[in-house]
């Protein structure tokens, strides 16, 4: 199959568009479930569980997904995750309306749909980031991404402004089957698509599978282990999201107490931050960076990112706290557009979904120990909020220092693509 020479070629419209649909359908569920969950049992612990429990597959699966995503057809990882996914939201809404005064057993239902729903994702996650390269000609992946990632972002702005009111309009039974059909709706679409990927071969005696399994599963580690410049990207992505936890978790407290506002703030804050993410986004896919320039901004950003969390604490007008949340929103989205885009290109087709898959293992396997070690802390430091964000934001700036003085990083961040994927792939090839 050739390689596409357009952005929106079939292939990647029919994928995104069915992932622009299903996004809107997950909006609609994560608001109905917190709001079912507050309505039927009135605990906010509930609630931190089921988020936090929405994380965990994710951390512990993510390496073996990325694994599958290799060896296995990433078009059919895709499609069948759509298609469960699909099926146990719809079963859900299907409790709702024949049994909806069954609260346990609904409350039991939700639960194990919810962590389902995030195992399943933790193999369609590494299949998708894997994928996008392979659909869209090379020069364009940064604006694939990014029009992917701004998809998302539209999604999520839809889902908090109009979610509440959907709610009480139509209910939980209602978006939960809004979100079932959406589901099945994209993997409809991914049925009609090509996904160009070299398969392993797979034939032979099941332990022998098991162990090849198990060596490209631990190949896929050593390659991001002995990646120079990979490992510290690996490594402080996870610290940063250690340090960032406590300033999303604290955000209430913060705008009550600290800023002394309505809670409508709270609102405003999620708001700018989040068009500022969609800014950064659409900057990534229109701006084209290469080599040493590239190094140089996303050092510069991550390093103005730790600073402008700091600087949360220390202001007390919340048009500033705006300005500021608008600001870090810039940044990390068009961050994230950049250093995905070049893992992307650099990665090796065969090794790429395992990459992303101990990517996201590791970035995030520090964030459920941050959600419970924040509401301790502030406690303990008397819920002093502008004392806990000064203090993120100095660590998170000494972090990015660190790591951003390594050569190997910095050397990392400014490959020139077109030569770094031949490279890459004869060292990976010299492991097996």
């Amino acid at each position: 199959m050739q390689r596409p020479t357009k952005l929106l070629n079939r292939n990647f419209f029919l994928l995104w568009q069915g992932q622009s649909i299903s996004r809107l359908g997950i909006q609609a569920f994560e608001i109905a479930m917190l709001f079912w969950i507050k309505h039927a049992t009135d605990s906010a612990t509930l609630m931190g569980l089921m988020l936090m429990l929405s994380n965990l597959p994710g951390i512990v699966l993510g390496p073996i997904g990325g694994t599958v995503a290799d060896r296995y057809s990433r078009r059919a990882i895709i499609l069948v995750s759509e298609a469960l996914n699909g099926v146990a939201v719809l079963s859900l809404a299907a409790l709702l309306f024949v049994a909806p005064d069954s609260t346990d057993t609904i409350l039991i239902w939700l639960f194990i749909v919810s962590f389902f729903g995030a195992i399943v994702s933790s193999f369609f996650n590494p299949a998708m980031s894997a994928a996008i390269p392979d659909l869209v000609p090379e020069a364009r992946v940064a604006t694939a991404n990014s029009l992917s990632q701004s998809t998302a972002q539209v999604a999520v702005f839809l889902g908090q402004g109009i979610g509440g009111t959907l709610f009480r309009l139509l209910g939980a039974p209602v978006l939960f089957l809004i979100n079932g059909l959406t589901y099945l709706v994209s993997a409809a679409c991914v049925l009609f698509i090509r996904i160009p990927q070299g398969i392993p071969d797979d034939t032979g005696d099941r332990q022998k599978q098991n162990s090849t399994f198990r060596v490209d599963l631990m190949n896929g580690f050593r390659y991001v282990w002995d990646t120079r410049g990979l490992r510290e990207l690996v490594l402080i992505s996870a610290f940063l999201n250690f340090f960032t936890v406590p300033i999303i978790v604290l955000l209430p407290f913060y705008v009550e107490d600290f800023l002394k506002v309505s809670v409508d703030w709270y609102g405003f804050l999620l708001a700018a931050y989040g068009g500022g993410t969609m800014l950064g986004y659409l900057l990534a896919g229109v701006i084209r960076l290469e080599g040493k320039v590239r190094s140089r901004v996303v050092v510069g950003m991550i390093l103005l990112e730790a600073i402008g969390y700091g600087l949360l604490g220390l202001v007390d007008n919340p048009f500033t706290a705006v300005a500021l949340a608008l600001l870090g929103g810039c940044v990390g989205g068009f961050v994230g557009i950049l250093i995905t885009t070049l893992l992307q290109l650099t990665t090796p087709g065969d090794v790429r979904g395992r990459v992303f898959g101990f990517l996201a293992t590791i970035a995030a396997s520090l964030t459920p120990i941050a959600m419970g070690m924040t509401g301790v802390i502030a406690d303990a430091l008397d819920q002093n909020i502008p004392l806990i964000y000064v203090g993120c934001g100095a660590v998170l700036l000494i972090l990015s220092i660190l790591v951003s003085i390594r050569c190997e990083f910095r050397n990392f961040l400014a490959f020139e693509t077109e030569h770094h994927a031949d490279i890459k792939i004869a060292g990976y090839q010299s492991i097996d």
